[in-house]
C-alpha cells in the first residue's frame, strides 16, 4: 500500500485540524471507531447521513470478541442490558432431522466462565445504546443529517466536504485521517476511485422480523432449516423480536409480498402463526461475497461494510465491522499522539483482511450446509478435530479468535500463542483487588512472566525496543503462592499459567487488543 502514500505522507507539520480524525458514517462500524478514539483522548467528528439509527435490524449477533471490546471501552454491562445469551446453533430438515448442532461453550474471555460465547441482538437498540454511549464523550462530535460529497487529501491531512440534508448548507472540515464506514455502497470509496471485487448471488431473500407474542419450543434455538428450494434461518432476537429470512423462489419477486397478508403464508409453513407472532417489518437483499482491492488510500482508510461484504451465515458482517474500526482506533489514537509509528496502518489491512476472508469463507460454506449443497463428508469435516492438537479444538464459528497475520513475531500453529487472543479470567492484584484479568492489565503493551519477571528473560536490545513502546512488565503469580512486588497478577482461576504452558511459554507478549505478538523464547518486537 505504500504506493498509495502521497508525497511526503509521514511529516508531522504545523496545520490548522478541525479534529483529528473524521469518521464517515456512524452505524456500527463508525461508533466503534469513534468511541476508540474517543476513549483515548482523540477529537472525532463523525458524519452521517441519517439523522434516527436505522429501524430495520440487519445484524443478529455478537460474540464475546465483540464484548471484550465493549468492556474496553467501558460499555459492556450497559450493552449487555439490551442483548441476550443465545443459546446454541442447529441445522434442521422440514422433516424434523437435525442436519448439524454448534452447542455454544461458556466464553473464554469472560469472568468465572459465566459469560456467554454468543448473544443474540436486536441491532436498533443496541446502536441506539451505543450513540447514548457516544454522547456522553467530550471530544466526540457527531453531525447528523450531513451528506460527505467530498473527500480530499494532501500529504497531512484530509478535509471532509458534507452538505446539509435539511438545508444544503455545506461545510469543510480538517482532519489527520479519515475512516469511511459508510456502507457497502460507500461513496468515500468510489470517490477514492477503490474498485470492489467479487460477486453478488442473484438470489433475492425476504427478512421477517416480528413481535413475540408467546413462546414457543425451542425458540431459543438459533435454527436454520435446511432445503434446496426455501431453507430458512429462524432466529430469536432481544427484547422480545423474532425474525425468519426466507429465500424468493426464481419466478417469485418483491410485487408478490407486497403486504402483510401476502407474508403471511411464508411464516405459515414454518408452523408460526398469528397467535404467536404479529409481523413488525420485513425487508428484501442479496447475500455479497465482495471486498474493496485496496482498504487504504493514503491518510482514508475503509472498514466495515465498505471494504468487505459476506453472506449471513456466520454471524460476522456487523462483528467484522466493529473489529475493523477497533483495530484501526487503537493504533490511530497512539499514532495521534506519537507513542507509535505512522508506519502502524500498513498493519491495519494485513491484520483485518484474513479476518474477514476467513469469516467469508466460512459463511460461504455454511451456507452450503444450510442450501444442502454440501456433502455428508463435507459436514462431517467441519465438526472434526485434528488429531494431535494442542489447543482444544472448537467448531471455526465458534473458536476463540487469532490473528493470521500482521505486527507479530514468530512461528504460528497449533502448538504456539503468537496471534492468539489471551484468555480472561478473574485475576487478583496484589494488594487483592479481584477483577476480570483486561480491568486489571495496563492499557498499552503488556509482558506477562508465568510465576517470574518476563523482563529477566529478555536481551539488554529486546528490552529497549520494549520499553521504547511504553511496556509494562508484570509477573503471573499462582493463587497458592504470596506475589513478591507491586507488578503481579494472582491466576485466581488457574487458566493463564496453564495457557502459557500449553504453549511452552515462560512469557508472552501482549499487544494492547489482547492478542499475543510474540512468546518466549523469542520475544523479540515485531518489525514493521
Amino acid at each position: 500500500m505504500s504506493n498509495d502514500r502521497p508525497a511526503g505522507y509521514g511529516a508531522h507539520e504545523p496545520g490548522d485540524y478541525d479534529t483529528d480524525v473524521a469518521i464517515i458514517g456512524y452505524g456500527p462500524t463508525g461508533l466503534v471507531g469513534a468511541l476508540t478514539l474517543a476513549t483515548k483522548g482523540a477529537r472525532v467528528t463523525a458524519f452521517e447521513r441519517d439523522r434516527d439509527v436505522y429501524a430495520r435490524a440487519r445484524a443478529v449477533t455478537v460474540n464475546d470478541w465483540t464484548m471484550r471490546i465493549f468492556q474496553e471501552l467501558g460499555i459492556d454491562e450497559r450493552i449487555e442490558k439490551v442483548i441476550e445469551p443465545q443459546r446454541a446453533l442447529r441445522w434442521v430438515t422440514y422433516g424434523g432431522q437435525e442436519v448439524m448442532r454448534v452447542e455454544h461453550p461458556p466464553s473464554t474471555l469472560g469472568t468465572r466462565n459465566t459469560r456467554p460465547r454468543f448473544y443474540n441482538i436486536y441491532q436498533p437498540a443496541m446502536e441506539a445504546e451505543l450513540r447514548r454511549c457516544g454522547e456522553e464523550l467530550p471530544g466526540l462530535e457527531v453531525r447528523y443529517g450531513a451528506e460527505v460529497t467530498a473527500v480530499e487529501q494532501d500529504a497531512h491531512g484530509v478535509t471532509v466536504t458534507a452538505r446539509d440534508r435539511a438545508t444544503g448548507a455545506e461545510t469543510t472540515t480538517r482532519a489527520r485521517y479519515a475512516i469511511a464506514a459508510d456502507g457497502g455502497s460507500s461513496a468515500t470509496r468510489k470517490l477514492l476511485g477503490i474498485p470492489m471485487l467479487g460477486d453478488t448471488v442473484e438470489t433475492l431473500w425476504i427478512v421477517i422480523d416480528c413481535k413475540v407474542k408467546r413462546w414457543w419450543p425451542d425458540r431459543d434455538f438459533l435454527t436454520f432449516w435446511t432445503d434446496r428450494e426455501r431453507p430458512v434461518v429462524d432466529i430469536a432476537l432481544s427484547a422480545g423480536n423474532h425474525r425468519w429470512e426466507i429465500p424468493l423462489k426464481p419466478d417469485e419477486t418483491e410485487a408478490d409480498f407486497a403486504t402483510d397478508e401476502q407474508v403471511w403464508p411464508l411464516l405459515r409453513a414454518l408452523g408460526v402463526t398469528a397467535e404467536d407472532v404479529d409481523i413488525h417489518q420485513y425487508a428484501f437483499y442479496r447475500h455479497h461475497v465482495r471486498s474493496a482491492e485496496t482498504w487504504r488510500r493514503g491518510r482514508v482508510l475503509l472498514a466495515g461494510d465498505a471494504c468487505h461484504l459476506m453472506p449471513p451465515w456466520a454471524g460476522a458482517g456487523m462483528q467484522s465491522g466493529m473489529r475493523d474500526a477497533h483495530n484501526l482506533g487503537w493504533k490511530l489514537a497512539r499514532i495521534l499522539t506519537g507513542d507509535l509509528d505512522e508506519r502502524w496502518l500498513d498493519t491495519y489491512e494485513a491484520e483485518r483482511r484474513p479476518s474477514a476472508d476467513f469469516y467469508t469463507r466460512l459463511a460461504v460454506g455454511l451456507g452450503r450446509v444450510i442450501k444442502q449443497e454440501a456433502t455428508e463428508q463435507e459436514i462431517a469435516a467441519m465438526n472434526a478435530a485434528p488429531a494431535d492438537t494442542v489447543t482444544p479444538w472448537e467448531p471455526p464459528l465458534t473458536a476463540p479468535p487469532v490473528l493470521a497475520a500482521g505486527w507479530l513475531h514468530g512461528a504460528q500453529g497449533d502448538a504456539s500463542a503468537v496471534g492468539r487472543m489471551l484468555p480472561q479470567p478473574v485475576c487478583g492484584d496484589t494488594v487483592g483487588r479481584m477483577a476480570r484479568l483486561d480491568d486489571l492489565l495496563p492499557d498499552g503493551f503488556v509482558l506477562l512472566g508465568a510465576d517470574r519477571d518476563p523482563a529477566a528473560l529478555l536481551t539488554p536490545e529486546q528490552k529497549a525496543h520494549w520499553d521504547a513502546l511504553g511496556t509494562h512488565y508484570l509477573a503471573v503469580r499462582p493463587r497458592t503462592a504470596h506475589t513478591r512486588g507491586p507488578d503481579e497478577l494472582v491466576d485466581l482461576e488457574d487458566v493463564l499459567l496453564p495457557w502459557l504452558a500449553r504453549y511452552g511459554a515462560r512469557a508472552v507478549a501482549v499487544r494492547p487488543d489482547k492478542f499475543v505478538a510474540a512468546a518466549d523464547p523469542d520475544l523479540t518486537v515485531p518489525a514493521l
